[in-house]
C-alpha cells in the first residue's frame, strides 16, 4: 500500500509539530524541515509511534539554495511528495512604531515568511507535477489573521502574511487544473512559543471579549484542519481561506 508523504516546515514544535502529528495520525509519512542540525529529542519517536515513517532535513527556507536539497531528500527517502505544509515563519523581529521599522528587520520577516515560502512552494509544486499519482495532493500554507487584520506595531509581519495570502490565491489557480489543492489556513491567537512572551496581554484581551470563543487556540486546532485538507476531502474547495480563530476575524459592530 502506498502511503502519502508530507513535508512540514518548522515541524519540530508548535503549530508545525501539531500538523506533523495530525498528518501522521491520518496515515501520512512525515518529513520535517527545521533549522536545527538534528531533530529535537523525541520528535522521531513521537511521529513513528503514530505509525508513520519519519525523515528530517535541516533547512532554512530563507536560503533559496536549500530548497532543491529538501525536495531531493523527500524524493530519495519516500519517492514522492503529496503534501507540503508551509508553516515555518517568524514574528516581527521588533514590535514597535512602524515609523521606526528597520529595513533589515523588514527584509528578515519578508525573506522567511514570504520569499522563502513562495519559492519552496514553487519547487515542491514542480516535483509534484513530475510524479503524478492517484493520491490527493495539496499545498497548505499557514498564514495568520494578520493577513487581513492590521497590527501597526508589527506591520512587517502583517505585510508578509498578506503577501503570502495573495500567493496562495495565484498558486491555487495555477494548480487547480493539475488537481493539486491549495489552501490558506489563518490561525488566530494560538498558544505557542511565538505567543509565550505576550501571554498576559492576550489573556486579558480574551477575557475582555476579543475572541468570541473565549479561549486560546491550541496548535492541535490547526493540525486538525490541516489533516482534513490534506486528505483531499475538501479538494473542490481549493483556493479557500480557513480561519481557525474562534471567530476573532468575524467583523462586528
Amino acid at each position: 500500500m502506498i502511503r502519502p508523504v508530507a513535508i512540514v516546515t518548522g515541524g519540530a514544535r508548535g503549530i508545525g509539530l501539531a500538523c506533523a502529528e495530525a498528518l501522521a495520525d491520518a496515515g501520512f509519512d512525515i518529513l520535517v524541515a527545521d533549522l536545527a542540525d538534528s531533530p529535537a529529542d523525541g520528535l522521531s519517536e513521537n511521529i513513528t509511534a503514530r505509525g508513520a515513517n519519519f525523515g528530517y532535513v535541516s533547512c532554512d527556507i530563507a536560503d533559496l539554495s536549500s530548497h532543491a536539497a529538501l525536495v531531493h531528500a523527500a524524493m530519495r527517502a519516500f519517492g514522492r511528495i503529496d503534501c507540503l505544509i508551509n508553516n515555518a515563519g517568524i514574528g516581527a523581529v521588533v514590535r514597535g512604531d512602524l515609523l521606526e521599522l528597520k529595513p533589515a528587520n523588514f527584509d528578515r520577516a519578508l525573506g522567511i515568511n514570504l520569499r522563502g515560502t513562495v519559492f519552496l512552494s514553487q519547487a515542491v509544486a514542480k516535483a509534484m507535477l513530475t510524479t503524478p499519482g492517484d493520491l490527493p495532493r495539496s499545498i497548505i500554507t499557514i498564514t495568520s489573521v494578520s493577513a487581513d487584520m492590521a497590527s501597526p506595531e508589527r506591520a512587517d509581519y502583517c505585510m508578509s502574511k498578506a503577501g503570502l495570502s495573495m500567493w496562495v490565491k495565484n498558486l491555487a489557480l495555477r494548480l487547480a487544473p493539475e488537481n493539486i489543492g491549495v489552501f490558506e489556513v489563518r490561525p488566530g491567537i494560538i498558544r505557542t512559543d511565538m505567543t509565550a512572551g505576550v501571554t498576559a496581554k492576550y489573556d486579558a484581551l480574551i477575557d475582555g471579549g476579543l475572541v468570541p470563543s473565549k479561549r486560546w487556540g491550541e496548535a492541535s486546532d490547526i493540525g486538525a484542519v490541516v489533516a482534513t485538507l490534506a486528505t483531499g476531502k475538501l479538494g473542490f474547495s481549493t483556493g479557500s481561506i480557513i480561519n481557525v480563530d474562534g471567530a476573532l476575524s468575524v467583523p462586528r459592530l
